[in-house]
């Protein structure tokens, strides 16, 4: 079990503009251990079209993981084409074997290599980076862990170098992905464009300059209605015919093909009644559930910069990019900047019948994955 009496002391932010005030966080233990996972080319993946199936993969992690750990995994981050989470020591091996299992999922089910790995946080440390955490409270009932600090980001460097990686297993050895689903349909912006934003410390700024700029694009957003693409009477009910075969991939673990996708139909089309015809089974209510949906969704996180996938119009736009395009040119952040015209959810929910079902937002057109190549561009261009 993680810690209960140390997670009790981790900061829980309540306005989000703190999460850009790295004295806010909490040091990670040092015999923690630090996992990452990211998608191969995945720019590539989805220029092809497979940009769903590139989400899937990254929430896929998260699933995983908190499955091979009973539902105890607290700390953890989303990235459109990958994850990172921490953990105590102890869970290291099964956090380790469900790691392989995805990844060996990812590359069978999903056609995408997905890279993999484990660190303890004293390595990060020794080399000279550091993992801190706090919990920004999205709803009563969703709390998303936000770091800082470097670490996490060095640690996927060395991934993706290929220093550190876990193998993925046999094909017969399936992850847990129960909960896990993509059947909610895009999600179309009331100001006309879906904005995905990355926002991280320059080389050479200061931690004040930085927050000083997070927190303008914060206040900016906030002012303009720029926020949640997700409508606070929840996503629309509509038939998933787009997501039927991704989601036939995820569910019923060791059953083939056919039965898969048979019973996806079914439950899907159950499912879809429940909801479209406001159906309360149970404990169930279907119009709460979609509000809730609203409530705990990730628009926006802190994972070593500012992540934010935002509803906006022309004008906020034109106004966000002058204020980052001038920022960048002082030297004080570096910053990717996608517009599109959809949003896309990734869910994890191991119980429809509990609040604490989770709600992973990315832009359709590309996302977080095409701002962080417009970053790298931006960077490469200092250097």
């Amino acid at each position: 079990m993680v810690p209960e009496a140390w997670i009790q002391t981790v900061p829980l932010l309540e306005d989000f503009a703190q999460v850009t005030e790295t004295t806010e966080y909490a040091a990670l233990p040092g015999d923690w251990c630090l996992g990452v996972a990211d998608v191969v080319d995945s720019t590539g993946a989805i220029q092809s079209g497979h940009y769903k199936a590139v989400n899937m993969a990254g929430a896929g992690v998260i699933s995983a993981v908190a499955n091979a750990l009973g539902g105890d995994l607290t700390m953890f981050a989303f990235g459109g084409d990958g994850a990172r989470f921490a953990i105590p020591a102890e869970q290291k091996g099964p956090a380790k074997d469900a790691l392989a299992r995805v990844a060996m999922w990812a590359k069978r089910d999903l056609g995408l290599d997905l890279r993999v790995g484990i660190l303890p946080v004293a390595e990060v440390r020794s080399a000279g980076f550091d993992v801190r955490v706090a919990f920004w409270k999205a709803s009563d009932n969703a709390h998303y862990a936000m770091f800082t600090g470097g670490g996490l980001e060095w640690v996927e460097e060395r991934l993706k170098r290929a220093e550190i990686g876990i193998e993925p297993s046999k094909a017969h050895e399936e992850p847990d992905l129960s909960g896990l689903s993509c059947q909610w349909g895009p999600i179309l912006p009331k100001h006309g464009n879906v904005v995905s934003l990355i926002v991280k410390q320059a080389q050479g700024a200061s931690a004040a300059q930085f927050s000083k700029v997070a927190r303008d694009v914060v206040k900016l957003l906030e002012e303009t209605g720029s926020q949640n693409p997700v409508k606070e009477i929840g996503p629309e009910v509509g038939w998933p015919a787009h997501s039927l075969s991704l989601q036939s991939r995820v569910a019923y673990k060791g059953a083939g093909r056919v039965t898969r996708w048979q019973r996806t139909l079914f439950g899907t089309t159950l499912a879809w009644l429940v909801f479209k015809l406001k159906l309360r089974v149970g404990g169930f209510d279907p119009d709460r559930y979609r509000r809730e949906i609203y409530e705990n969704t990730d628009f926006r996180k802190f994972d070593d910069g500012l992540f934010m996938t935002v509803d906006c119009s022309d004008a906020v736009i034109s106004e966000l990019s002058e204020k980052l395009e001038e920022a960048g040119k002082e030297g004080l952040i570096q910053y990717g900047l996608h517009v599109q015209g959809e949003a896309l959810m990734t869910c994890v929910a191991p119980s429809i019948v509990s609040s604490d079902h989770m709600h992973f937002i990315d832009g359709a057109g590309g996302g977080y994955a095409l701002a962080a190549q417009q970053l790298k561009e931006r960077e490469r261009d200092v250097t």
